[in-house]
């Protein structure tokens, strides 16, 4: 699982986060001031990248967190099945299937080039190029 560590005062709004064990990107964002005895705090609301789930985070604004390492490239379709499509790497040449997302509305053909994201081991169709 290729994740770095940073404090959660650096994560802004659109950056990437893991919570609970899924990469997700940080929706709102939130700081309490500090109180008499405690520190600041900061609540992040955030949607799964792979699941689209909302989650929610309060931590102090020193504790470290994850931030996923997203691997961004360019494949061409083989073929569509189904709900699924066989793409190449346009870098290594290396040939995998993958689901097409439920909410993905742009029609899949052959010789198409897409966007895929590698983010913690799995592969997420992102658009046409």
């Amino acid at each position: 699982m290729p994740t770095k560590q940073d404090q959660i005062r650096n994560v802004k709004e659109g950056d990437y986060i893991v919570v609970d064990g899924e990469p997700c990107i940080a929706t709102k964002r939130k700081t309490s001031s500090a109180g008499k005895h405690g520190s600041t705090k900061v609540r992040l609301r955030t949607k799964g990248v792979i699941d689209g789930k909302k989650r929610q985070i309060v931590k102090p604004s020193d504790a470290k967190v994850k931030i996923p390492i997203i691997d961004k490239k360019v494949g061409q379709v083989i073929s569509v099945s189904g709900n699924s499509v066989q793409l190449m790497d346009l870098q290594s040449y290396d040939t995998f299937e993958m689901a097409i997302p439920d909410d993905y509305e742009e029609e899949l053909t052959e010789g198409d080039e897409v966007e895929y994201w590698k983010v913690m081991g799995s592969k997420i169709l992102k658009g046409k190029k």
